[in-house]
């Protein structure tokens, strides 16, 4: 670990480096710790990142092919090595868990070339999650987005939220818990948010006669008492955890840590050590590879614009990471806005974030002038987390994507607006991704064919949205 934080300090000699691990700090042992953290400091990182949704239109700057990076400078490219994304990504772990995240690599490479384990998957992910889901187009919200001329984009809305269990997450969880089974852990261990990661571990570990457990913040647990609810029917033990996503995530950890030898740690989001983000990603990514081919059959081309919402990443990557290439596809990510920027209360890391190192990877993160981690807040539970994956926040650094924000109410407004336009309801994360519609649509030629991943349903937060409403109608 020494050598990680040397290699840091040569490569960013304008960082001020905090301590040095994986998790927030509890027991050092010298330089390095069991649990612990190391976060880098850039002010110049602040300003760069603040510039990051000024304008509407940029011009794509860089291509990536697979978890192999071509970045340009001076007109020339330059490939990094796997789990690299420019300077971001990266595996900053204490020495114990080296040996076991690259055991965890090799299966992986051995996996994707693996025709029994693929079939296995497909299988699963065609008779058990119930894909394909469906490119759906949303009549009556294009219409209400139409100019006085008629005029306007056509949306479609890629229903991750058909998928069983009501999102996006099963994708990666069925995949993953079935890596589990074929290294032998017996245990799987997992963090969640708004709950939908957990719903869907647990229901891969109840199909594959794994034991589950899922640590979870309290705070969160309020929040989506049904998604606990149905953890604990299909078998998983839930660990409350004090706070918020960020913490049940450092105690998972801990907890994995604690029993490397029979445990998995199934991450459901493009976050941590390599090789976890290029996994979650690469089993996310069957939702571009559809919309692909979708968009093909529909109109005969390719969608001008994707919009998908972003947390930490693993929802917006899964339907962007197959249109990388195309850089003629405009790809749009819209972050947690909460209170707004300016409040202090939002989950905006890519529009508010500096470089640092957190959970076992470079990538932008909400810190104080310290390094310390900020709390973070939005009406979207699973948009809760002081971080972002390190593909995404390569993404930012070069131009490829675009990132904005969405604040509560315009979420909570677009969630009404589905329910009531097209009879649909979308995850409070989700529906960030459409309230951003609202700036986006009045700037793009008619006909312009817009894709918003609908990541997650919605009923979950049917409570939250009626209480909001009485909340407004008390002030």
């Amino acid at each position: 670990m020494a050598m990680s934080c040397n290699y840091i300090q040569t490569f960013f000699s304008n960082h001020r480096l905090k301590a040095c691990p994986l998790l927030p700090t509890k027991k050092n042992f010298g330089t390095v710790s069991v649990v612990g953290e190391l976060v880098t400091h850039n002010k110049a990182a602040t300003s760069s990142a603040k510039d990051s949704s000024t304008c509407i239109m940029r011009k794509p700057l860089i291509t990536t092919k697979s978890n192999l990076v071509e970045t340009e400078t001076d007109h020339k490219l330059k490939v990094v090595n796997p789990g690299k994304f420019g300077k971001f990504g990266g595996k900053f772990v204490p020495e114990t868990l080296v040996a076991c995240l690259n055991q965890l690599e090799v299966e992986f490479n051995f996996l994707l070339q693996d025709s029994e384990f693929q079939e296995e998957l497909s299988t699963a992910l065609r008779d058990y999650v119930g894909r394909e889901t469906p490119l759906y187009f949303a009549k009556r919200l294009t219409d209400y987005y139409k100019n006085e001329n008629g005029e306007g984009p056509e949306i479609y809305l890629k229903r991750e939220d058909l998928n069983h269990v009501g999102a996006h997450k099963i994708n990666n969880a069925i995949a993953q818990a079935m890596i589990a089974k074929r290294m032998g852990r017996k245990i799987v261990v997992a963090a969640t948010g708004a709950g939908q990661h957990g719903v869907a571990t647990a229901a891969a570990c109840a199909k594959l006669d794994l034991e589950c457990t899922i640590y979870m913040g309290t705070t969160d647990m309020e929040k989506q008492s049904s998604n606990v609810l149905l953890m604990k029917l299909l078998g998983a033990k839930v660990k409350p955890v004090e706070g918020s996503f960020k913490d049940a995530s450092s105690e998972a950890i801990r907890g994995w840590v604690g029993n490397l030898e029979s445990s998995y740690y199934l991450l459901g989001t493009v976050v941590g050590p390599h090789p976890c983000p290029s996994m979650v990603r690469e089993f996310q990514s069957v939702i571009g590879k559809e919309t692909r081919r979708q968009a093909m059959e529909k109109w005969g081309g390719k969608p001008d614009v994707l919009v998908a919402c972003v947390g930490s990443g693993s929802n917006a990557l899964g339907l962007f990471h197959e249109f990388m290439e195309d850089e003629e596809v405009r790809l749009i990510g819209v972050e947690g806005g909460g209170f707004g920027l300016d409040s202090g209360r939002h989950s905006a890391t890519l529009a508010r974030g500096e470089v640092g190192v957190y959970h076992g990877a470079m990538s932008y993160l909400l810190q104080d002038e310290e390094g310390q981690i900020l709390g973070t807040h939005s009406i979207g539970v699973g948009l809760e987390y002081p971080g972002v994956g390190p593909e995404m926040s390569f993404l930012k650094e070069t131009r490829r994507a675009e990132f904005y924000t969405a604040t509560d109410q315009e979420a909570i407004d677009a969630y009404h607006r589905l329910c009531r336009l097209e009879g649909i309801f979308p995850a409070l994360e989700a529906s960030h991704a459409l309230a951003f519609l609202d700036k986006l649509c009045p700037t793009l030629p008619n006909g312009t064919k817009v894709v918003v991943n609908c990541s997650g349903r919605g009923d979950k937060d049917a409570a939250t949205v009626f209480q909001h409403k009485q909340h407004l109608m008390q002030q």
